[in-house]
């Protein structure tokens, strides 16, 4: 009986604490009143992060790679090496490229798909000696060339498990960002007539050139996305992109402006293409980044932000690294030097892999995914301090993130959206799937903004040896 009176009320104080902060938890979240997705070109986590301290990165023994990657053309095989290059070529990264890079698992097929994409067939062939031995591909950065994406890590969060949402490229990867799915659809406006697609999914109108627009059939994407359920709950929402001038198709003398003006490829902006977005009137809500920059400044952010970038400063291969980092750092001190900072959480990644190499093989989920590992960031003043997640996550945990925070949970469910379409999974309710919501502290005093300089000097990575 005293080891029961000892026993009991303690249990009931573990309970009650328990229930306190579940509760905490579920209203913290609520601080957060703008979500900014910024979503960059084409890098694995490994690429970026895989010699990051206590992140799960390349297997190493005493500094040296443990891992070589077979050149099934040339022969022997070839170790992931630090890249010092601002420019980098990749690999072909498509749903088969995907597949053939895991390789059952072994994760060593992207040496093999660089060459199969070059036509590289035996040792003497031509393309085969323009291929660097070992390609950039199994290359990997750190603080010496992104040093400020390895500060945000240090001052705030690393993603380590960060999985693209499916196993193929952009379009679809950025299709599932606002979607949870991606399709392809025979009657416009009718989310039933819908089959499941990935890397066959109807390529939309704008890229790589005024040709290529003026050829193109605008497609319709027309199952549910983010944007109808924000819409039906007064939810405010904006997708900046950049913007050019609409050619006019059938004179040719418009072809060099459209072509040389900095704007977002139509593979990087499909929510332009949905016909919810148009038949709710939300077409206006997809501007031009101007705009986010006024918004920022003038702390009339709207709650739910994506962002888009040019070629240009994308980091997709072969563009700059550096120009990429320097634009994202761009984006992030125009929200820490606004009003809209105390109240924000910012999250970074990458689109798909790129072809570039990662160690860890993706978890199945359904049908479709997911892809390799990506890199993620995530910025907020209530971000915890030099945290490094380690759960299981994709780009559905940016939908799951803003359902919860400004929808009361609702998802993006056939069964109760109202708009019902063949998707095979409620992406956001998937088991695996961890919850963004562990990367903040909502108990701390709100961090003051950590603004970085544009074009940094290289840090050693020795810097971020201890916290």
């Amino acid at each position: 009986m005293i080891f029961a009176s000892v026993l009991l009320p303690a249990l009931l104080a573990s309970l009650v604490s328990g229930v306190s902060q579940a509760r905490s938890a579920t209203t913290g979240i609520q601080k957060i009143k703008h979500v900014v997705v910024i979503m960059q070109e084409n890098r694995t986590f490994d690429n970026y992060f895989g010699t990051y301290p206590g992140a799960a990165g390349i297997p190493m023994r005493n500094g040296r790679p443990t891992v070589c990657i077979p050149d099934p053309v040339r022969g022997g095989c070839y170790r992931p090496f630090y890249d010092s290059t601002d420019r980098n070529s990749g690999g072909p990264h498509g749903q088969k490229d995907s597949i053939l890079d895991i390789n059952g698992g072994k994760m060593n097929g992207f040496i093999a798909r660089v060459e199969a994409a070059a036509s590289c067939r035996k040792p003497g062939d031509r393309t085969c000696s323009e291929i660097p031995r070992p390609p950039d591909a199994i290359g990997y950065h750190d603080s010496r060339q992104i040093p400020n994406y390895w500060r945000y890590a240090h001052e705030f969060v690393l993603q380590d498990h960060m999985f693209e949402p499916v196993m193929s490229w952009t379009l679809t990867s950025r299709m599932y960002m606002i979607s949870g799915w991606s399709g392809l659809c025979s009657t416009p406006g009718d989310p039933a007539s819908c089959v499941n697609a990935l890397d066959n999914t109807a390529r939309p109108r704008g890229y790589p050139s005024r040709d290529w627009y003026c050829s193109v059939p605008t497609p319709h994407y027309a199952w549910t996305d983010l944007t109808y359920l924000l819409h039906k709950a007064g939810v405010s929402w904006a997708y900046y992109i950049h913007k050019r001038p609409e050619p006019r198709c059938p004179d040719h003398t418009s072809v060099l402006k459209f072509n040389s003006h900095p704007f977002t490829p139509g593979e990087w902006k499909p929510l332009s293409f949905f016909d919810d977005v148009r038949e709710d009137g939300q077409f206006g809500n997809i501007k031009s980044i101007e705009g986010f920059y006024k918004a920022a400044q003038a702390g009339t952010l709207p709650a739910v932000t994506w962002i888009a970038p040019s070629p240009e400063v994308s980091e997709h291969t072969p563009f700059l690294i550096s120009k990429g980092q320097a634009y994202v750092t761009g984006l992030v001190n125009a929200i820490m030097r606004g009003p809209d900072w105390a109240s924000t959480a910012i999250f970074i990644s990458w689109d798909d892999f790129g072809g570039f190499y990662d160690h860890v093989v993706p978890p199945t989920v359904d049908a479709n995914g997911y892809g390799l590992r990506v890199p993620g960031l995530v910025i907020s003043p209530y971000a915890k301090r030099g945290y490094i997640d380690h759960q299981t996550l994709s780009f559905d945990a940016y939908l799951k993130f803003i359902e919860d925070d400004f929808l009361g949970g609702q998802r993006l469910d056939p069964a109760t959206d109202g708009r019902p379409d063949p998707r095979p999974t409620v992406r956001e309710n998937v088991a695996v799937l961890g919850d963004l919501s562990n990367d903040f502290d909502f108990t701390q005093r709100p961090r003051k903004p950590v603004l970085l300089t544009l074009h940094p000097r290289p840090v050693p990575a020795s810097a971020f040896s201890g916290r």
